[in-house]
């Protein structure tokens, strides 16, 4: 059980150093919580600092998920072996610690990030083909809807729904993963949620798949 909560606290540090947060402060102070959005998510580096900035965010934030779930489990902290089935529980829990410090960072003030990058990194180290139904639904929300926010949402849900539908059966412990992440996911977006539902959730300009744009930003 120690070894448990001490893999649960080190990922959920791990996962409180936001990534546009510490590039902003090694490039000169910068806070984007102060800019745009106000979220120290991807997104928002993305837009108000470019794409070189916003590439290390991304880089940052999707790795210590994977980095949660992949490498944190398997420290051996006691001398003692794990228990047969207790891994994927273990890994689960501590992917979720990672995303609850992403978006309550210990380290800055509790106001971090979204999550959702957080998020594929976790799922990257729990089994990369689940990526997949998440990526693709995302991709497709954007296209016909244009709401990021509601893609992100989307993609979280469609990870419980592929883990419970699965050919070889419910995978419990990914299940429990896709259910917390959307809740996680769907509570850091209920500004977005409120916007939409008023009608003044600004859209992306919308994707489309063979070189043409058509529809509004």
């Amino acid at each position: 059980m120690m070894d448990f909560l001490i893999k649960v606290i080190l990922s959920y540090l791990l996962g409180s150093v936001v990534g546009s947060l510490l590039v902003g402060r090694l490039r000169g102070g910068v806070d984007i919580r102060r800019l745009g959005s106000g979220n120290a998510g991807g997104t928002n580096a993305l837009r108000t600092q470019g794409k070189g900035f916003a590439f290390w965010v991304m880089l940052i934030d999707i790795g210590k998920g994977w980095v949660a779930t992949r490498w944190v489990p398997e420290l051996e902290l006691s001398g003692s072996s794990m228990a047969v089935g207790w891994y994927d529980w273990v890994a689960v829990a501590c992917g979720i610690a990672a995303v609850v410090g992403h978006v309550y960072p210990i380290w800055y003030g509790f106001r971090g990030g979204k999550g959702v990058a957080t998020v594929i990194g976790a799922v990257l180290g729990l089994d990369p083909w689940m990526l997949i139904p998440m990526l693709v639904t995302w991709l497709v929300a954007v296209m016909l809807l244009g709401f990021v926010g509601l893609a992100s949402m989307l993609g979280a849900l469609a990870l419980a729904v592929a883990a419970a539908l699965g050919p070889a059966g419910p995978r419990q412990s990914l299940l429990a993963f896709g259910i917390v992440s959307a809740l996680l996911i769907a509570c850091t977006h209920r500004a977005n949620i409120a916007r939409m539902l008023a009608g003044t959730e600004p859209r992306a300009r919308r994707l489309w798949l063979f070189g043409s744009r058509r529809g509004g930003a």
